[in-house]
């Protein structure tokens, strides 16, 4: 099991989502996303995992803005170069990924693992 989370230091969820995973003993990688960012082998993956219009933060002030443009490639590339536009956090394991807190698909991660 190869979990990454991208997350921001004052969101809940990414707490949450850290927790989850200390208390279940699984190693992690924690990556911030205001301070790093993803790459964009990471957020292609991502993407291909949960589709694009989930990755976007809705309550970010230019969400509208990026949902109406006309293709996923500009969306794809505004996600890129703001990463406070992603929805957080983005958890990985290998090419499954989820966006926010979802600990039933993580149980299930590591059910699947032993």
């Amino acid at each position: 099991m190869n979990i990454q989370i991208f997350g921001r230091g004052k969101c809940f969820d990414s707490k949450k989502a850290e927790r989850f995973f200390k208390e279940r003993r699984i190693k992690y990688q924690y990556i911030d996303l205001d301070r790093y960012g993803m790459s964009r082998g990471e957020l292609k993956s991502a993407v291909s995992a949960v589709g694009l219009e989930k990755l976007i933060n809705d309550k970010h002030k230019d969400a509208e803005i990026i949902k109406a443009y006309a293709y996923d490639e500009n969306k794809t590339d505004a996600l890129f170069d703001e990463p406070a536009l992603i929805k957080t956090p983005v958890v990985r394991n290998g090419r499954a990924a989820t966006v926010g807190y979802c600990p039933d698909v993580w149980g299930e991660w590591i059910k699947n693992d032993k």
